[in-house]
């Protein structure tokens, strides 16, 4: 049965009074669901759903999703490995590695993992180091400004992600010199676009770039679906999206001798809104222009707000009531680290806990210990039980890695 809003409040209290605060909390429900939309919304061609780890890297979550059926996008080595920890197959996990060293390439080789070149200086080293015994991907930069954020934006002409669709005919001078395989073709225009006829547009370059690879096996779109941060949002319209791009296979396809399998890296869509950061208020702090609530985390465990200027809803699970008190929710870090601006709120007092809501992507996976701070818990629901994944730090993961230096 669905928990209620309340349900959900009180749920919230008691992991709170079990596992200490701050907290992060998600829900496997909610992922499967995002799973599920996506699947749906592209079922009339041949998909393959790979989560972009970057987003939540917890095993668990890797297991979790690797369960209901994904693949998995990793961006360094060591998210290959953490992939193949969590027991993904190598064939299911492509590597997306920007300006990294090209020994991370080799390692990749190495696994027998799909791997995605996103350098011309990077293709001709593969070439000249495997030649035609290793087949790869390109990534293009087709030159569309999409996205939200200019931070996330990632497929204009100035981005350092890709190689441009204007050097393709340099491409293809490498792969010719080096009898290179290239199995797939891969773009991402940018994060939390709204617009279908856009992504369209890319889809429609990497076609016509395809001429040029008659032996592809797939071509890969990134992601970028937007999720809604309140509930006056708007999203990536991922079912009209479906629609027309099923028709532009469809007609992409009739060019080919061979079948084509079409791969999405959905990472915030599917776990975003899964995430739930609980604090706790520490201090009720009156100002003549302002009144602070200071909770007990900040900008080292949820980013976001400060280095993209995220919106993510924040609710008093302690207090019901009218929202009629305005206040600003701030960090405990020793920098500007707001959280929520003018958030209207029920009157709200100190040791009141708070949620702030969508939180499962980029939130811990960008987390750190600035300031010394400590990294929160991290817990689970899954089949209608909360399941600690992973540990508090504790001072002693503070001093991890360093070398006793006596003076």
């Amino acid at each position: 049965m669905k928990k209620t809003k309340e349900d959900r409040r009180e749920e919230y209290k008691k992991l709170v009074e079990l596992y200490g605060s701050p907290l992060y909390v998600y829900d496997s429900t909610q992922i499967e669901n995002q799973i599920k939309k996506l699947k749906s919304a592209f079922s009339g061609f041949d998909c393959k759903l790979h989560y972009a780890a970057k987003a939540l890297n917890n095993q668990a979550i890797l297991k979790l999703v690797r369960e209901f059926g994904c693949g998995l996008d990793a961006v360094s080595i060591h998210e290959v490995e953490l992939a193949l920890l969590a027991g993904f197959p190598k064939e299911e996990i492509l590597f997306t590695p920007s300006n990294a060293p090209f020994s991370e390439i080799e390692k990749a080789v190495e696994l027998g993992i799909h791997i995605n070149i996103d350098s011309l200086s990077a293709l001709r080293k593969f070439g000249q180091t495997f030649g035609s015994g290793f087949p790869v991907f390109i990534r293009i930069n087709p030159h569309i400004l999409a996205g939200g954020n200019p931070k996330i934006q990632t497929g204009h002409i100035d981005s350092k992600f890709g190689i441009s669709i204007f050097q393709l005919s340099e491409i293809e001078a490498i792969v010719k010199a080096f009898e290179i395989q290239v199995e797939g073709l891969h773009v991402h225009t940018g994060s939390e676009f709204l617009d279908a006829g856009v992504f369209l547009q890319g889809a429609q370059i990497l076609f016509q770039a395809a001429k040029s690879f008659p032996d592809l096996k797939y071509i890969d779109f990134g992601s970028g679906f937007k999720v809604a941060y309140s509930e006056s949002d708007v999203v990536t319209p991922v079912e009209e999206l479906g629609r027309q791009l099923s028709l532009a296979i469809e007609e992409f396809t009739k060019t080919r001798n061979q079948p084509i399998q079409v791969w999405f890296e959905p990472g915030k869509f599917l776990v975003s809104e899964s995430g739930t950061l609980l604090c706790t208020i520490n201090t009720l702090k009156r100002t003549p222009s302002s009144v602070f609530l200071g909770v007990d985390t900040g900008l080292n465990h949820l980013i976001r707000p400060m280095m993209y200027d995220a919106y993510h809803e924040i609710e008093n699970i302690s207090r019901t009531g009218p929202a009629d008190h305005v206040y600003n929710v701030v960090g405990y870090i020793c920098e500007t680290d707001t959280l929520g601006y003018s958030r209207a709120l029920p009157e709200s007092f100190e040791d009141d806990v708070l949620a702030i809501h969508n939180a499962g992507a980029y939130g811990f996976s960008m987390a750190s210990n600035y300031n010394s701070r400590l990294r929160p818990a991290e817990v689970l629901l899954y089949k209608g039980k909360p399941h600690l994944i992973r540990q508090r730090d504790v001072l002693e993961d503070l001093l991890r890695g360093q070398v006793d230096f006596n003076i």
